[in-house]
């Protein structure tokens, strides 16, 4: 095979009269003109392969019997060419007889590329319009090569050049390939701006897309030339300008050169500022029937002697609009009217609203939802047909349908103009995504290790807006599996109704220095049904009713002598722990919700008033409130700001008696720390109790952490604040679910009663004991012996001989030496009891990634108590936090 350069590629367009083959230039031609006419007698067409003679005779305008000369055979050459099915043509003249010799364009047999690396053959392949088995024309091979430079272009490399070769097969056949060099991406090596006066240089660039090319910016593309983003750069700098107050700013020129290596670009911008502008007159002239002028000026955010802000008009122009349309014109638009008044610099405005009928819903359209059915979105409108029109409503239902999470996340619900002039039709064009989720996934993060999630989950079941959903979660300290099913709308009434089944294996653990170590195991086992009836369009109120069995156990060879948990060994809060109760519980939520996402929200609030009572029979008895609070606000150009507050308390109705015993089991109480508070090691806030073994021989304390056993045992009050601010990227990065945000976070948990310590006693050098710990003067603490005894409560010895236990205190006449378990000394001490504030700091990225949700957080503790376990970075894969 041979490749042959497309540029290369000629040919060359004869006639020929008799034996002799003649060139056709411009002065056989002109001899031509001056030879007498010759009158076709036949057409014959040879060397057509695929075509038909017929439909090459077509092509010309030549017939038999017409007269000719030199001039019209030229035109019937150039008409074959123009038809760019020939490689080559020849016209022969035999007196007369005509024949049209032809050689066909060859058949293009694959299309390759060659030389790609940063834009996949995909993308390539649909800039290119020539196919396999089209016939090859180089006009249509010219246009792809543009093609293909210009998408590299739109990329950012001006420098990428395309060679086309064709590869000769046989049967007239070619191989067309695209050669590419895509050269390095063209930077904006420097933004230039000329005539500005009041902005710096620097400033303006800041409210540019586009970025001068510096080494800090290797994760972004916003340093690459884009001819779009630079006229997108000119209206920022405009608007800009607009919204400090000068109107008559411009942009003079705005010109990219290129630079001498073809690799950067150079910006250059030629501005006017213009004199700097102030409100003058403020007005709003209204025709709408109960859209009083006088009454709406207040909504009005302008006010005289203001700096000319054109936000603020764009504003004001949105607020009059929503108010019209909250009255029921739906198609009224305020106008605003300008008068610059260039001698005392100032800008009056009107805001001028015609005369609109009022408007009603003739009809609600419901369009692209196969699955979904029809009732399950019309019960989220807020306004029905026949309803006067009411933007509010409108926006409201958009937002209750995107928070069902079935369809795109822009719905927008249009409005059409009805049958008359009084009527609108809305139309809600749906794009249904899918809603059944089945995950298998397996991860490990820094709150529970190891992580097996197995869980089928679907939101929309069977079209009826139901949720069903299974779930198995193994983890190296929890595990559970759990059965849901909700209704939203029970007998098609706006009442939710829901049931829970569970099984939750939790095994909690302390600490000693970095390593956890399991303390206690719980097992709940149970059921919850959940109920819940809208008060209003924004209040909820649920109801629930929960009984479950809960059994809390203690490893019996790490924490148990003689049958019985030992305090020494477990500490006297978790020997308290421990035992089988039943849970009967019922509970009430207060929800006031009008975000305007619930899956991710950008504004509005939130607010959850809780309270469960234990007691309607069971074991257990307590009163558990809590309040949530969360206000989201978009702050515009992507950044979304959240604060976010919550608070508990639990208040026991038992009186359990008992010195150092809290009245709230410790299975009962609030836990803070991962993830709630980031910065901070899971349950590393609040009380605690911690053993501190001794140096042997001496009244010293060991500092080694990791010989440190720290044992959370929570508080009956918590409270938690957030402040999260979330940050825009780039659209590459935001297509592939990265949320990155900044955040502080800050809260306590208190309030537990003052466990019972324990303590050693105090030998000094003589052996003798002179107290309990911790020591003073030169004594040093001592073991304590634990007798051990048999399942009858009866001293066991070692016996002297065979070194077994025995219950004989003599062996062959020979005492045999009791049998203790001993427990080398420690000092133990309760730390954290105070509601003073942990704050912390940091920056975290979420990212659906395909493995399952991905979060990490790098967090550093400003504020922290004495105990409490810090935490500089956590993540988590596999599971949802």
């Amino acid at each position: 095979m041979l490749g042959t350069m497309l540029g290369g590629f000629g040919s060359q367009a004869t006639a020929q009269t008799g034996a002799e083959s003649v060139v056709a230039e411009d002065t056989v031609a002109s001899d031509a003109f001056q030879a007498p006419a010759t009158v076709v007698r036949t057409i014959a067409v040879e060397g057509s392969q695929r075509i038909e003679p017929d439909t090459v005779r077509s092509y010309i305008e030549l017939r038999p019997g017409q007269p000719y000369t030199r001039a019209t055979l030229d035109e019937a050459l150039r008409d074959l060419f123009e038809t760019e099915l020939f490689a080559d043509v020849e016209i022969r003249d035999d007196r007369g007889d005509l024949t049209i010799v032809v050689q066909e364009n060859p058949v293009i047999n694959r299309i390759l590329v060659e030389g790609n690396r940063r834009i996949n053959d995909e993308d390539l392949t649909t800039e290119i319009q020539l196919a396999p088995r089209q016939i090859f024309t180089r006009s249509r091979v010219r246009a792809d090569v543009s093609r293909i430079i210009e998408l590299y272009r739109r990329r950012g490399r001006f420098a990428a050049s395309v060679e086309p070769q064709m590869v000769t097969l046989d049967q007239n056949r070619v191989d067309i390939v695209y050669e590419i060099n895509e050269g390095p991406r063209s930077k904006v090596r420097q933004i230039n701006v000329i005539g500005n006066e009041v902005f710096s240089d620097g400033a303006l660039r800041s409210e540019m897309a586009t970025k001068q090319s510096r080494f800090f910016r290797f994760f972004s593309s916003r340093d690459t030339y884009d001819p779009d983003r630079l006229a997108f750069d000119q209206q920022r700098l405009r608007q800009f300008y607009l919204t400090e107050g000068y109107a008559d700013f411009r942009v003079v020129s705005a010109v990219a050169e290129l630079t001498p290596d073809r690799r950067d670009f150079i910006i250059t911008y030629v501005v006017e500022e213009g004199a700097r502008y102030r409100f003058g007159e403020v007005e709003l002239d209204s025709d709408l029937r109960d859209f009083n002028s006088d009454q709406f000026s207040r909504i009005i955010p302008i006010e005289e002697g203001d700096w000319y802000n054109a936000q603020l008009i764009e504003d004001t122009i949105d607020s009059l609009n929503e108010t019209a349309g909250f009255l029921g014109y739906a198609f009224a638009e305020a106008r605003p009217q300008f008068n610059i008044n260039r001698e005392d610099r100032t800008m009056d405005v009107r805001f001028r609203i015609d005369e609109a009928p009022r408007v009603y819903i003739e009809r609600i359209d419901v369009n692209g939802n196969t699955v979904t059915r029809d009732k399950v979105i019309r019960r989220e409108f807020r306004i029905q047909e026949g309803d006067a029109f009411n933007s509010f409503a409108l926006r409201r239902t958009q937002n209750r349908i995107r928070s069902l999470g079935f369809f795109q996340e822009d719905l927008e619900i249009e409005q059409q103009p009805g049958s008359a002039p009084d009527r609108i039709v809305l139309v809600a064009n749906l794009e249904e995504r899918a809603t059944g989720e089945l995950q298998v996934s397996a991860g490990f993060s820094s709150l529970e290790q190891f992580i097996l999630n197995l869980s089928i989950r679907q939101r929309n079941f069977l079209g009826r807006g139901q949720e069903l959903r299974a779930g198995i979660n193994y983890s190296s300290f929890s595990n559970s599996i759990e059965l849901g099913f909700t209704e939203p709308y029970l007998f098609d009434r706006n009442i939710a109704l829901g049931v829970d089944l569970f099984r939750r294996d939790f095994d909690s653990f302390n600490f000693i220095g970095g390593e956890r170590n399991t303390t206690y195991q719980q097992v709940s086992t149970g059921f919850q049904i959940r109920a819940g009836v809208p008060l209003t369009e924004y209040w909820t109120l649920a109801l629930r009713y929960g009984l479950s069995q809960e059994d809390v156990t203690l490893d019996q060879a790490s924490f148990f002598v003689n049958g019985q948990c030992s305090p020494l060994l477990a500490g006297r809060f978790l020997c308290d722990a421990i035992g089988n109760r039943i849970v009967s519980s019922i509970g009430y939520s207060l929800v006031y919700n009008d975000l305007d996402n619930n899956v991710r929200p950008s504004r509005g609030r939130r607010l959850i008033l809780s309270q469960d009572f234990a007691g309607l029979g069971g074991d257990v008895q307590y009163l558990r409130s809590r309040i949530d609070a969360d206000r989201y606000w978009n702050l515009g150009s992507g950044f979304v700001f959240n604060l976010s507050a919550e608070a508990g308390y639990i208040y026991s109705l038992e009186n359990r008696s008992g010195v150092g015993v809290d009245d709230v089991r410790l299975t009962d109480r609030f836990f803070l720390g991962e993830p709630q508070i980031r910065g901070f090691d899971i349950r590393g806030v609040g009380p605690r109790v911690q053993r501190i073994p001794y140096i042997q021989g001496t009244n010293d304390l060991v500092t080694d952490r990791r010989l440190i056993t720290d044992d959370a045992i929570g508080g009956r009050v918590y409270y938690l604040g957030r402040a999260e601010l979330e940050i825009p990227i780039g659209t590459g990065a935001r297509e592939l679910g990265f949320r990155p945000s900044v955040f502080v976070d800050a809260g306590a948990v208190f309030g537990v009663t003052d466990p019972v310590l324990q303590t050693f006693p105090c030998f000094d050098a003589n052996g003798n004991q002179t107290g309990q710990t911790p020591c003073s003067g030169g004594d040093i603490p001592g073991p304590i012996l634990i007798p051990i005894t048999d399942a009858a409560g009866n001293q066991q010895f070692i016996d002297n001989v065979s070194n077994q236990l025995t219950s004989d205190p003599t062996t062959n006449g020979v005492a045999n030496t009791p049998a203790n378990q001993t427990i080398a000394p420690f000092f133990e001490r309760f730390r954290g009891d105070s509601p003073r504030p942990r704050v912390t700091v940091g920056v975290g990225v979420n990212w659906n990634s395909p493995f399952g949700p991905f979060r990490v957080d790098f967090a550093y503790a400003l504020l922290k108590n004495n105990g409490d376990d810090d935490k500089l970075f956590s993540f988590n894969i596999g599971t949802q936090f």
